[in-house]
């Protein structure tokens, strides 16, 4: 089965991919390295998901927005690809930044939304690396940032 066939069963509606908004650019290829810049949570109809995990939003609320962020790391890929995600051999690592108090200590349970999804849709080739990072602040108020290390073929 394909990515694409693994997307569409699944159900999954993948964002536009968002330009970027700063000094920066999306995603950047070094040698068969395909690096995506921090995707922030946003929700299906592209309102940012923000707040504090801990105390605006729960673990599952965070896992959630981990996963809407690794939609929009699939979509930057496909763009960067153009739209042919069977370039990609893949994962090779996650970072998962969460926007939480200080006593919130569930931050890999947030992560894994980004985990869980990428590794749905590129099957054993999602696999990855990874580091779920607690954080007293993100960009926008948002409550997760995800970015990503792909293998291209």
């Amino acid at each position: 089965m394909t990515v694409e066939d693994n997307i569409k069963k699944l159900n999954i509606i993948l964002p536009k991919a968002a330009d970027p908004v700063g000094s920066y650019v999306a995603t950047k290829i070094s040698g068969k390295l395909l690096y995506i810049s921090g995707q922030i949570s946003m929700d299906a109809n592209g309102n940012l998901i923000k707040g504090k995990i801990g105390r605006d939003l729960d673990t599952k609320k965070g896992y959630e927005a981990a996963e809407r962020c690794a939609l929009s790391i699939v979509s930057q890929a496909k763009k960067i690809c153009e739209d042919d995600l069977s370039k990609i051999k893949s994962c090779i690592k996650l970072t998962g930044y969460v926007n939480s108090t200080d006593d919130f200590t569930e931050q890999p349970k947030v992560i894994n939304g980004a985990s869980d999804i990428i590794s749905k849709i590129f099957g054993n080739n999602g696999m990855h690396a990874r580091a779920a990072v607690s954080t007293n602040s993100l960009p926008l108020g948002v409550a997760v940032e995800v970015d990503a290390i792909f293998e291209l073929n």
